[in-house]
C-alpha cells in the first residue's frame, strides 16, 4: 500500500511539472484563440493541494512514515 501511495504523489507532482510547463508554452505563445495560461495554472493548483492532502492523510493514517530527525 505504501508503494502505492508514493506512486500516486510521485505522479501528481509531475503531472504538476506537465501543467506548468504547458502554461510557459501558452504563456510564450500568446495565442488568442488557444487555451489560456490560467487554465493550466489553476490545474497546477488543484493537483498540488491534492498532493499535500494524499501525504497529510497518508501520515495521519500510518500509511507513510516521515524520515526520523537527524538529532
Amino acid at each position: 500500500m505504501s508503494f502505492a501511495i508514493k506512486v500516486l504523489i510521485i505522479g501528481l507532482l509531475l503531472f504538476v511539472v506537465f501543467n506548468l510547463f504547458r502554461a510557459l508554452i501558452a504563456m510564450l505563445k500568446n495565442d488568442p484563440d488557444g487555451p489560456n495560461m490560467s487554465e493550466f495554472i489553476g490545474k497546477r493548483l488543484k493537483f498540488t493541494a491534492l498532493a499535500l492532502l494524499v501525504i497529510i492523510l497518508a501520515m495521519a493514517f500510518g500509511l507513510i512514515e516521515p524520515h526520523q530527525r537527524p538529532f
